[in-house]
């Protein structure tokens, strides 16, 4: 007979952040007794409840049985009201990450070779420092690369792990001071904190596939630890200070990582780098890659397109504290285009922006 690991469950509402770990512990009785599982789904899949209440199961000293969860959850219905439908689809469902190419996002076909390279990333886009705090932002990305250069070489793959580790930290961290901003202001954010969390999100799933494919050894490792944890500290005081520097920072380290995958798609085509076809599946579902036909190559196509959103965003976060106008449902594109005398001397402000690069601008 089943024994239960958990004491209770909180189920406050349909979108509850409680479901996850409720199919966690499903999966649990599922692996120890098939019968007490089916059951206990059968259940749970037809309650649902209509405000916040606990859902007893048992206690872990306690043997699991129709009887006992029956008896539990009719004393929380009449504890706490009556209990209507859970659907299963939520009960069990398990979110997976959304790529941050729309190109990727909408396609109804697995993605080939030729239709990663046609991928519109502009891949020598490069904005210029015009001000002191860009000029800095610009320099600092470029001396934190000389020891990566040394240090990794030609060993791209272990370097990628490297760069994912650190990509993933600033949109983190802007989105929790972002966060915490706006709710220490009582105002909408203007909508940051979700396109910095997605690309938080997106960096992780880099470094998860980079993880499948090598296998850093310990002293690698330890270096991975060491720098994360202090770009982390680093980039946390610096969006404290300089938000508008920050995201300039992460646009020029955009624009090296496009350098270095570039470079990583030379050494394939040279024949130096083995173009691998055991691609794990995390890649292959996550970037909709065709299963049959799958490549290294496709991976860092893939990968190197989604540093080119980053760039171009990053860059574009930056340009709109500058102009302030930092609500993302505003269309500053127009203004600049149609109305740029309300934004004064700011455009001169904004990196590489002319008046031919307006449309370049925004995307």
């Amino acid at each position: 007979m089943f024994r239960s690991v958990f004491t209770s469950i909180t189920l406050a509402s349909k979108r509850a952040a409680t479901f996850p770990i409720c199919r966690q512990q499903l999966l649990m009785v599922k692996g120890q007794d098939s019968t007490s599982f089916l059951f206990l789904k059968s259940i749970i899949s037809h309650q649902f409840t209509t405000g916040s209440y606990r859902l007893l199961l048992q206690s872990p000293t306690t043997p699991l049985n129709s009887q006992t969860v029956q008896q539990n959850i009719k004393t929380e219905e009449n504890r706490w009201g009556t209990l209507s439908q859970i659907p299963p689809e939520i009960l069990m469902d398990t979110r997976h990450p959304e790529p941050v190419r729309h190109e990727i996002i909408v396609s109804e076909k697995p993605l080939k070779t030729n239709d990663l390279e046609n991928l519109d990333i502009n891949v020598d886009f490069h904005r210029k420092p015009t001000t002191i705090s860009d000029t800095i932002a610009y320099y600092t990305v470029k001396f934190i690369r000389l020891p990566t250069d040394l240090f990794f070489k030609k060993k791209y793959i272990h370097r990628a792990v490297m760069l994912e580790t650190v990509a993933a930290v600033p949109g983190m961290v802007g989105g929790a001071i972002r966060h915490l901003q706006s709710l220490r202001k009582l105002k909408h954010d203007g909508g940051w904190i979700h396109h910095l969390l997605h690309e938080a999100e997106n960096e992780r799933m880099h470094l998860m596939t980079w993880m499948r494919i090598s296998d850093p050894n310990m002293w690698e490792r330890a270096l991975i630890t060491v720098v994360q944890g202090i770009f982390y500290n680093a980039f946390f005081a610096l969006y404290l200070l300089s938000p508008k520097t920050a995201h300039r920072v992460v646009g020029y380290l955009e624009e090296e990582a496009i350098i270095s995958y570039t470079s990583f798609l030379k050494e394939i085509d040279a024949g130096n780098i083995q173009n691998a076809k055991n691609i794990p599946d995390i890649a292959i579902d996550y970037w909709h890659l065709d299963r049959e036909t799958a490549t290294l190559r496709d991976v860092v196509l893939a990968i190197r397109a989604d540093e080119a959103t980053h760039r171009d965003t990053n860059h574009h976060f930056a340009d709109r504290i500058v102009l302030g106008r930092e609500d993302l449902r505003e269309d500053v594109n127009r203004m600049i285009s149609k109305e740029p005398q309300k934004l004064g001397d700011k455009l001169g402000k904004v990196a590489g922006l002319s008046k031919s690069a307006n449309e370049e601008w925004v995307k």
